[in-house]
């Protein structure tokens, strides 16, 4: 296939970055002694609009797990919670006033004042698996690939994929929709998303996090104090570790959703 772009390879301090030149303008980057690219990186505006991800009836949840969704007190969830297909007894650890919606179950098992609703959840949980599937199989002429420490960078609406793991981890991520609150922002991850304590997802130019979409190849991990936006799909598991804050969704496919004293509130 032709591409438009010629691939321009460059590192911010542990982040590796590989974004697209056309071919009437190659870029050759000057490296430093230690054969990582010195000049100055710039993320190019995408010219490819992304359309949102569908969420179906999996935008009705701000969590929503397979096996295990487990709390240590005291956190605050603002929405509507769920687990499928493990039994409602695997909803653990929250208290009194904790949690602002509904929790849903496969059965009665679960915390008192849950609402029984297999017939929702598996459907909630089968919407999941389309709007994952949508997430990683997007494609764009556009697409910037991403790998190792985000931290430090801006982007702007479009395409990001990572072959392997991505880090938040020196510094905090920009998301700038450059004055468009309607801009997209999908992140293709193929193995883990991981954030260090304090770090924060920022957003500017308009950004909401509704329009934030992070596919999660295997599970991500949220240090203390982190602050993110947008919506998780891991196709395994996803831990907040204390006082983590999100706004935005948590949506498991297959295993846990763990929280510590942690903030969620709908997007």
């Amino acid at each position: 296939m032709k591409t438009k772009n010629i691939i321009t390879t460059f590192a911010i301090a542990s982040v590796v970055l590989m974004v697209g030149c056309s071919k009437d303008n190659t870029t050759t980057p000057s490296t430093s002694s230690g054969g990582a690219y010195s000049n100055p990186s710039v993320i190019p505006v995408q010219t490819v609009v992304q359309a949102t991800i569908d969420l179906r009836t999996t935008a009705d949840y701000i969590v929503l797990a397979g096996s295990l969704i487990s709390n240590v007190p005291t956190s605050a969830l603002t929405g509507n919670i769920g687990l499928s297909p493990a039994a409602g007894s695997n909803i653990t650890g929250f208290g009194a006033g904790e949690i602002t919606g509904i929790v849903y179950t496969v059965d009665a098992s679960g915390p008192a004042g849950s609402v029984p609703n297999a017939v929702g959840l598996t459907a909630a949980k089968g919407d999941l698996t389309t709007a994952y599937n949508d997430a990683a199989g997007r494609t764009s002429t556009d697409i910037v690939l991403l790998a190792g420490n985000i931290g430090g960078l801006t982007l702007t609406p479009g395409l990001y994929k990572s072959s392997g793991s991505l880090q938040i981890s020196s510094g905090d991520l920009t998301l700038d929709a450059k004055g468009d609150a309607n801009a997209v922002f999908i992140i293709q991850i193929a193995s883990t998303l991981n954030t260090t304590s304090g770090r924060k997802v920022i957003l500017a130019g308009g950004a909401l996090a509704a329009n934030i979409f992070w596919q999660v190849g295997t599970s991500a991990t949220l240090g203390s104090t982190s602050v993110f936006k947008g919506t998780i799909m891991a196709d395994q598991s996803i831990s907040l570790n204390t006082g983590a804050v999100v706004e935005g969704r948590l949506l498991a496919r297959i295993a846990a959703v763990t929280i510590k004293g942690s903030t969620v509130v709908q997007p």
